[in-house]
């Protein structure tokens, strides 16, 4: 496209034009910066160096309209072809008879030449006409409807409760405590890392050794902050009612506690609903979360985030250097 000097008009040319595709369509030049579609069936030829490409036979289509090419759309494509474009991205393969779960932009043009609706694309140029509409049919993002039931409402209510009146709970004995697991980590050591340099993010060596599993074991102290671990040989209720009997032997002179706890197999198997239920001298009080609200506990919170910040990039040579650094990290806080 030639743009007039400052103060002029432009000049319609008929052999000036943005080429569309291998034969025929292009976009003329018209007054008021738009955009006029002429189809040509003969062959295009490239002039010179410099200079514009020609058309041999120019015939403009029966009905001649006038386009106006919006801010950040793909030039060269009519709105009619793109809307087209979009359609499908909005649609599911299983429409057009793909057995592929979703769009990619491969898949759409070769689709659009296959349906004749274009003689030819670019996947690149699939993905500015998705652009433009902000569409993306690659990505999917996961979601959880919301049942609000009478136990939801029941269960909710008692955790919230628990919260509350943390502070004042624990003048007179009673803790509220929440549980939580950090299962099954992988001790792995790793070669140092790459820090990130300007115009180089940061690396990890693909290559790594494994020393094992570790299961951790969470409570955290609602009214103080504190928390405390406990490493566990294996994820199973037998092991967890074993960490519950230590934590009431390192806090003897305790009353009672509000266990704020999710759904967690080992959490609602009988042996601990028994354990629970049936032993009064531990003032256990179990306060267990709603069904897919499990952010309702506080220690899983804390575990997401000692996990992404603290154990993600980290390297250990043994399993015991694991351990040591966890108490350590939850020592000091």
């Amino acid at each position: 496209m030639m743009r007039p000097p400052c103060g002029e008009l432009p000049r319609v040319r008929r052999d000036l034009g943005i080429r569309f595709a291998v034969r025929g369509l292009y976009w003329a030049w018209l007054r008021g910066n738009a955009f006029k579609p002429s189809l040509s069936s003969s062959i295009v030829h490239h002039a010179q160096s410099g200079g514009p490409a020609s058309f041999i036979d120019d015939r403009d289509w029966p009905v001649s309209w006038r386009a106006f090419i919006a801010r950040g759309a793909p030039w060269g494509f009519p709105p009619l072809q793109r809307a087209q474009l979009v359609e499908w991205a909005c649609l599911e393969p299983l429409a057009k008879g793909l057995h592929i779960t979703h769009w990619s932009s491969v898949a759409l043009a070769e689709q659009a030449v296959a349906d004749g609706i274009i003689p030819m694309i670019s996947p690149r140029t699939i993905r500015r006409i998705l652009k433009a509409v902000d569409l993306q049919p690659h990505r999917t993002r996961y979601w959880k409807t919301a049942r609000v039931d009478a136990q939801f409402k029941d269960r909710a209510e008692k955790v919230l409760w628990c919260y509350s009146p943390a502070a004042r709970l624990a003048e007179q004995g009673l803790w509220t405590v929440c549980v939580d697991e950090c299962p099954n980590h992988q001790v792995l050591e790793r070669h140092p890392l790459r820090r990130a340099i300007p115009g180089s993010i940061e690396q990890q060596e693909f290559e790594y050794l494994r020393h094992g599993t570790v299961n951790l074991l969470l409570f955290l102290i609602v009214h103080s902050g504190q928390m405390e671990i406990v490493t566990e040989a294996r994820k199973d209720a037998a092991h967890y009612i074993e960490a519950l009997r230590a934590f009431r032997r390192c806090h003897p002179t305790l009353k009672g506690v509000f266990l704020i706890h999710d759904g967690d197999p080992s959490h609602t198997a009988h042996a601990t609903q028994q354990y629970l239920a049936n032993d009064p001298d531990h003032g256990w009080r179990s306060r267990p979360t709603p069904v897919h609200a499990s952010w309702l506990n506080q220690a899983e919170i804390l575990i997401n985030n000692f996990s992404a910040h603290d154990l993600k990039r980290q390297s250990w040579t043994r399993q015991e250097a694991y351990r040591t650094y966890t108490s350590v990290w939850f020592g000091i806080q």
